[in-house]
């Protein structure tokens, strides 16, 4: 797990669609600074969606960012329940079949606060069990 502030400024005002579409944007340039390479964003397999797809060195990542202000409340990473794990399980074996699997897989959830005074803050929750090693 680690942590990364990012000291911006983001009105609490924001409807929850384009506060999220904020956190994904901050998740993708926490990525790209720690040397990463973004896939995709938003890749869509039927009704699943991966929020985003990243490259970490030899490993492809699967990331689910969770957006929240201090006035919801709750970890975003508890949002992340038995039926969104099993949604993501559907679009990240999707997105292998389309590449044609990947030696090395890890799954991120990464939680973006926006905190009273502007403050935004992301927590990273590396390698959350998503996939078993062989699942074809």
């Amino acid at each position: 797990m680690s942590f990364f502030d990012f000291r911006r400024w983001l009105p609490s005002c924001f409807k929850p669609q384009t506060l999220g579409q904020k956190g994904e944007r901050l998740a993708e340039k926490y990525y790209r600074h720690q040397g990463c390479k973004v896939l995709a964003r938003n890749w869509r397999s039927g009704l699943d969606e991966l929020d985003l797809v990243v490259l970490d060195g030899v490993v492809l990542v699967f990331v689910e960012v969770k957006t929240r202000t201090a006035d919801w409340g709750g970890e975003g990473y508890r949002a992340v329940n038995r039926r969104k794990k099993r949604a993501l399980q559907r679009a990240a074996r999707a997105w292998l079949r389309q590449i044609g699997g990947a030696p090395h897989t890890r799954f991120d959830v990464i939680e973006v606060m926006v905190c009273q005074g502007g403050t935004v803050r992301l927590l990273q929750h590396q390698g959350i069990p998503l996939l078993r090693k062989h699942f074809f």
